[in-house]
């Protein structure tokens, strides 16, 4: 069981760091920190030394600021491209216990992939559309949106794993549904 919610809190984590990089991080950092509630194994540890968390607070920082400001935004949305997915394959590949559990590959193109879809959603689809119907004017709101999405998925997924997990079956039955209404209207 404890595999199991491991990999749904992987899951989570890395899905929030497609959002923002290093809230996951800087979260799972505390909270191996200062509780109970995660324990992780070396050498993802170090993200719970003060000098990682602190360096982890000043970027998140960094990012929140830069994704509020015009033209930056798109240029910090180019950077991130980089840094969202490897930030996804360190908290799922440092929540699921690889060391010990899953091989280290699969957990880190598990969290890429998860953080890279996310972030190319975000950053190819969604922040274009909002940019183009509001003239600009939804990308802060959206931004901020997109933070608290990325705080509270990130605490669910350490404290609720299983919610992680149902949404995952839910979102995956969600897919396959509307991949099988588009092919049966192709298909003469």
């Amino acid at each position: 069981m404890d595999l199991l919610t491991g990999i749904f809190t992987a899951f989570g984590l890395s899905a929030s760091a497609g959002l923002n990089a290093y809230i996951p991080l800087l979260i799972v950092g505390l909270l191996a920190r200062y509780t109970e509630l995660i324990r992780l194994n070396q050498p993802w540890d170090t993200l719970s030394n003060p000098w990682i968390i602190l360096m982890l607070c000043v970027l998140v920082i960094i990012e929140m600021l830069a994704d509020k400001v015009p033209a930056v935004n798109h240029v910090n949305d180019l950077i991130q491209t980089v840094v969202r997915p490897a930030a996804g394959a360190i908290a799922f590949a440092a929540s699921a216990n690889v060391v010990t559990d899953v091989n280290p590959v699969l957990a880190l193109a598990a969290g890429l992939l998860v953080a890279g879809t996310v972030h190319l959603t975000k950053s190819g689809v969604v922040r274009p559309v909002v940019t183009a119907t509001t003239g600009g004017a939804g990308n802060v709101p959206v931004s901020v949106a997109e933070d608290v999405t990325s705080t509270v998925l990130s605490i669910v997924a350490v404290v609720l794993p299983i919610l992680i997990g149902t949404l995952l079956v839910v979102l995956a039955s969600f897919i396959i549904y509307w991949l099988y209404r588009r092919a049966s209207r192709e298909t003469p």
